[in-house]
């Protein structure tokens, strides 16, 4: 319980009624005892008509997992003899949860029950925790504000996010590439034989066999489709680079969930999918495997990966991952740069890669540096914003074009468009048989 607004206001007014009493008849100290005495007996019929703290029972249900990134809602029911009639909710909890802003909630006169659904985004993977509910709610008169709080042990198992997969966005995504559900087709493209068939006007006269044509006296033509079981590597920069937020996530858990649908996406594909992460130091590389057996052991592995406090080093985790792929593969390396030595370094490793491999660099874009090269205003600030932000953008584009010159496939994308771009990319490797 604290005092209000109110009571502090009629505080301030009494003390200064006190002032001007003593000075006005300092014979009269009987004079200062009435306003105060009647303040006193306000407040002891304020808070006999005051809804108790005590007679409230609280009632809290959160979900047992969820997606970082997405919101989900903590079922909250309040009951008493008599709810008062305006109160705020508020919550003590672990600093991956951010509970939306409340406004204060309105009931009706002598309301006993009330259901409450009450926001709260996902900002963190890992197990999140409320540990206190706290309400607040004015007495009759408005004399004081009402602060009751109960325990909770409430938790909630915040996962990578995987919506695109469970939603069927990455099936439909890979439609092109498909027919049916587990066969993937390019026909008249591809180096794998699939099916002979009887030659048609406009088919491609090279498609013909003619030893097969030879035999059955007419034309067969050759049907051929793309590679499968290629194995696709997958390689997250855990340095402390990727701990920056970006539209309410960090970049790992961009780079997480992108990795993630391209993992399904490669089980659709027919292709074996392995996992490798590196920042201060390389993590283990979980071998290649079935894209769709895959997808339960990297996610899992993906849940606990948390960003280092160290700067990556590129050269170790690169060379690392280089010295154990022993068969020419796609390598999908989400990471980041800033500074003309981490990017030279980083170009450095990624030529070497490239060499044997076909190297996918994929990079996250920052929206709020393309918002700061046009300000809104011309103050000094607002100019030397913009002409540091272009200059960070032009040597990021500087980068991204030497890597695209020496033959490394680049993706630079903003983080709501990272996941489909990823695996647009990916189809069009396949498409054009790159690997």
């Amino acid at each position: 319980m604290r005092p209000s607004r109110l009571m502090l206001a009629l505080l301030g007014a009494l003390a200064a009624l006190s002032v001007a009493l003593v000075v006005w008849r300092p014979d009269d100290p009987g004079l200062l005892v009435w306003p105060w005495a009647a303040l006193l007996l306000a407040s002891v019929i304020d808070l006999a008509l005051t809804v108790p703290a005590r007679g409230i029972r609280p009632e809290a249900g959160l979900p047992p997992r969820g997606f970082a990134g997405h919101e989900t809602a903590l079922d909250l029911a309040l009951r008493a003899r008599r709810l008062p009639p305006k109160l705020w909710v508020r919550l003590t909890h672990d600093p991956g949860l951010e509970p939306a802003d409340t406004a204060a909630t309105h009931l009706p006169q002598g309301a006993q029950e009330i259901a409450l659904r009450l926001p709260l985004r996902l900002r963190d993977r890992g197990m999140q925790a409320i540990t206190r509910l706290w309400l607040m709610y004015p007495s009759r008169l408005g004399l004081f504000d009402i602060l009751p709080g109960w325990p909770l042990d409430l938790k909630i198992h915040v996962l990578p996010d995987i919506s695109p997969v469970l939603s069927g966005a990455i099936q439909a995504q890979m439609l092109p590439l498909m027919e049916g559900a587990r066969v993937m087709n390019l026909k008249g493209e591809g180096s794998e034989f699939h099916q002979l068939r009887d030659f048609v006007p406009g088919m491609d006269p090279r498609s013909i066999d003619w030893k097969r044509s030879a035999r059955v006296n007419g034309l067969v033509a050759r049907e051929t489709r793309v590679e499968r079981n290629h194995q696709i590597v997958l390689a997250l920069d855990t340095g402390h680079l990727m701990a920056e937020r970006l539209a309410g996530l960090t970049r790992l858990d961009h780079a997480i969930h992108a990795a993630l649908a391209l993992c399904w996406a490669g089980g659709l594909a027919g292709d074996n999918v392995g996992f490798f992460s590196f920042g201060a130091r390389p993590r283990p590389l979980m071998p290649p495997r079935p894209g769709r057996a895959a997808f339960a052991p990297i996610q899992s592995a993906c849940a606990d990966l948390m960003p280092d406090e160290a700067e990556t080093n590129h050269t170790l985790g690169l060379s690392v991952l280089n010295g154990k792929l022993k068969r020419r593969s796609p390598a999908g390396v989400v990471s980041d740069f800033v500074g003309s030595t981490s990017a030279e370094l980083l170009v450095e490793n990624l030529a070497v890669m490239q060499r044997q491999h076909v190297v996918l660099y994929v990079a996250l874009r920052d929206p709020d540096l393309q918002g700061l090269i046009h300000p809104a205003t011309s103050g000094m600030d607002d100019v030397a914003q913009a002409i540091a932000a272009a200059r960070i953008l032009q040597e990021r584009q500087a980068v991204l074009d030497r890597l695209s010159r020496l033959g490394i496939l680049c993706l630079d994308a903003a983080p709501g468009q990272l996941t489909s771009a990823l695996i647009s990319r990916y189809i069009e490797i396949k498409a054009k048989e790159m690997i």
